[in-house]
């Protein structure tokens, strides 16, 4: 493609991921990737690894694994890429194209994850997936059944006033009026649930902002009408590393 082609392409395709494409063009998605992939704490060199990015949506964080140097990358999906989401595959299909990638593809959803259907892998991405699933303690031991070594797990967190185990349940779409996120974890949970699963070593590489961070947030999601103060001030995100 030309670069005004490329331009065209991009164009067509709703996107979730930011994508750096070349020639001048990054996908306009919405979610802030570049900002992102600083609080993961990714290896800064995967060379001669396998990589396994389950939810990948876009792709973003199987094209860096292989740019890191991964050796082989897996990207699975189903919701994003033919389940009723509003998500599709094509911007994921697009950025392969025009990067040039040798990343792999399945379609497949986290319950039906085992080594026999997709194998098992040095290092297992799952970012910004456990609060979407219905059985959040199955999916994560589906996901440590294809783990050799290492995930990098990224999720929403809530309860974060309770320091015991715990977990909000959210029926509707209580939480981003999204349907689709069903459970909030403290971070107490996510480390427990990691443990329980079989997962021997576990560190917090990015807790959710400090109180007077998480009030401030609050008052102005509250006051743009998005949501309630108590509710928003217990929630945030998580970064847990896990090593079996």
């Amino acid at each position: 493609m030309t670069p005004s082609e490329l331009q065209a392409a991009v164009a067509r395709i709703r996107w979730y991921h930011s994508i750096n494409l070349g020639h001048g063009i990054v996908t306009p998605g919405e979610s802030q990737t570049e900002q992102m992939l600083s609080r993961l704490h990714l290896p800064e060199r995967l060379d001669g690894l396998t990589v396994l990015d389950i939810g990948a949506w876009d792709g973003f964080y199987s094209f860096e694994a292989e740019r890191r140097g991964a050796r082989r990358v897996l990207a699975t999906d189903y919701y994003c890429w033919s389940g009723p989401g509003w998500g599709t595959k094509a911007g994921f299909e697009l950025a392969r194209r025009t990067l040039g990638s040798s990343v792999e593809d399945q379609e497949i959803d986290v319950p039906d994850l085992t080594p026999e259907r997709v194998g098992v892998f040095d290092v297992v991405l799952f970012l910004g997936v456990l609060y979407h699933l219905r059985n959040p303690l199955l999916a994560l031991e589906r996901v440590f059944s294809v783990t050799g070594r290492h995930l990098i797990l990224e999720t929403h967190v809530d309860m974060l006033h309770c320091f015991r185990p715990a977990c909000a349940f959210y029926p509707g779409d209580e939480l981003n009026r999204d349907p689709t996120n069903w459970f909030g974890p403290n971070s107490t949970a996510v480390v427990g649930m990691l443990k329980a699963v079989g997962f021997r070593k576990m560190a917090v590489v990015r807790r959710p902002h400090a109180l007077p961070v998480r009030i401030a947030r609050a008052l102005y999601e509250t006051l743009r009408g998005r949501a309630r103060l108590v509710q928003a001030m217990n929630q945030g995100r998580l970064v847990v590393h896990a090593w079996r």
